[in-house]
Parts: C-alpha cells; structure tokens; sequence
C-alpha cells in the first residue's frame, strides 16, 4: 500500500469537507445534474479518446501501482549479489533452485539457469521493461486526459446554467438553481482534476520510473552474472543506480555488518 497516496487522499478530503462545514450547508454543495454532467462527460470523452481495454487496464494499472509494495534499490543490489556468489560457487545451473522476491528477478534467473547467451537475455529483459513502460505510459495519458476533461465539462455546465439563469430571469425563483449548476460543475471539474486524475497520473509516473529502476538493476546484474563477475564488481557496478546518499548509507552498513563480523571472529 502507498501510505503517502491515502494520507494525501484523507487529509485533503478532510480539508475540503471542513471548508464546506464552515462555510454552510454540506447540501447547498451537492447537485445531481452538476455531478451527472461533469462525472458522465468526463468517463464518456476518455472512452472516445482511448479503447475501452486501455481505461480498463489503467485502473488495473494504477491499483497494482498503489497495492504492491514495491522492493528498494538497495534491497534489490542485495539480492542480485547474492545470487552472483551462488553463481560463482555452484555455476549458473544452481541458480534455478533459487527464489527471488520480484517476479522479473525470478525471469532473469531462469534465464540464466536455462543457459541463454547474454545477447537473448538483454533483449528479452529490455523488452519487458519496453513494454511495461508502454503500459504505464497508456496508464498515465488516461488519467491525464481525464483530468483535462473534467474541467472542459465543468466550464460546459457552468455555461449551461448561464443559459438557463437568463433565460428564467422573469422568474426568481428559477436563478438560484440555475446559478447553482453554473458554479457547481466548475467546482466538481476542478476537484476531479486537480484533486484526482492529475495526481494520479503523476503518481502512476513516478512509480513507473521507480519500477523501471528496480528492472534496470536486475537486467544489469543478470548480464554481469552471465559474464561471471565478481560479486565486489557486481555490487561496486549496481550502486551506479542509487543516488550519492544511498551509496552514502549501503557502504555505513557494510562496513558496520565487516566489523560485527570482526567482533564475533
């Protein structure tokens, strides 16, 4: 689960509903056709815009982002130079009883196990990394498109209840309501938008970017393990991936994990 989406999601909800307590009725902010307009308008433009397979899969997209937990760099680096000692001690063959904790690992070790040449091997990982970036960036241009039209439709209901206000302008009691659309729909397009499908969307991007990494490291250790590197190499060669401060902590903790085990000896 991605705390920092539900805490972002909660507090702002909160804020909001406590600016609408404090500023009067819960009901004077509530209208059907406002809601119908800029709800209905926005899921039927993003149907026109994209195949009903592409908004389906960037909602699966999008709950897998925020529901799996996603493994760090570091613990990544960790893993791939274990599995390279196993190989230097045991041969590539051992490799196949090994389990790893992300699904693309556990490729790229059967890959390695089964004898693939490293060319095979780097043009089958990269491609998978092709793909799922293809797959978020589908995700991501939905959820941006969605947050484009949500506002479009709001400005198309705050019209709509122009037109109706002056057009009832002998009758009072008929500019409220009126009124009430034409303000009622900018707002609900402005929160859809600025509140939702955008940050969504950027969220989704930034996770990709944070997947995409964690397949880089692992397509750069598979083909080190096919090279037979060294572990010290190997792991020397990964860091690359962190930024200077993770280096910064990863070499602290070997050097803390070097002299416990100094101690015990």
């Amino acid at each position: 689960m991605d705390l920092a989406t539900i805490i972002g999601l909660i507090s702002g909800t909160i804020l909001i509903l406590t600016a609408v307590y404090l500023g009067g009725s819960f009901l004077a902010f509530i209208d059907i056709p406002s809601i119908l307009l800029v709800v209905g308008g926005t899921i039927a433009v993003t149907f026109i815009k994209f195949k009903m397979s592409d908004v389906i899969n960037s909602i699966k997209v999008v709950m897998k982002a925020f529901l799996v937990k996603m493994a760090d760099p570091e613990e990544i680096i960790a893993e791939m130079v274990n599995f390279t000692r196993i190989a230097k001690k045991e041969g590539l063959i051992a490799l196949e009883k090994e389990t790893a904790t992300d699904p693309f690992a556990a490729k790229a070790l059967r890959y390695l196990s089964d004898g693939y040449d490293e060319g095979l091997i780097d043009d089958m990982l990269s491609k998978d990394i092709r793909l799922m970036t293809q797959r978020h960036t589908v995700g991501q241009n939905v959820f941006k498109a969605m947050g484009d039209s949500a506002p479009a439709f709001g400005m198309i209901g705050t019209l709509i209840g122009l037109v109706q206000m002056l057009g009832s302008m002998d009758d009072p009691s008929k500019i409220g309501p009126a009124m009430a659309v034409a303000l009622l729909t900018t707002l609900y397009g402005a929160l859809l938008a600025n509140f939702l499908f955008i940050p969504l969307a950027e969220k989704l991007s930034l996770r990709s970017n944070q997947e995409k990494l964690n397949k880089s490291i692992i397509l750069e250790a598979a083909i080190g393990i096919n090279r037979g590197v060294s572990p010290l190499v190997l792991e020397e060669s990964l860091k690359i991936f962190l930024t200077p401060k993770q280096r910064v902590v990863k070499k602290e903790e070997i050097s803390g994990e070097s002299a416990a085990g100094a101690e015990a000896n």
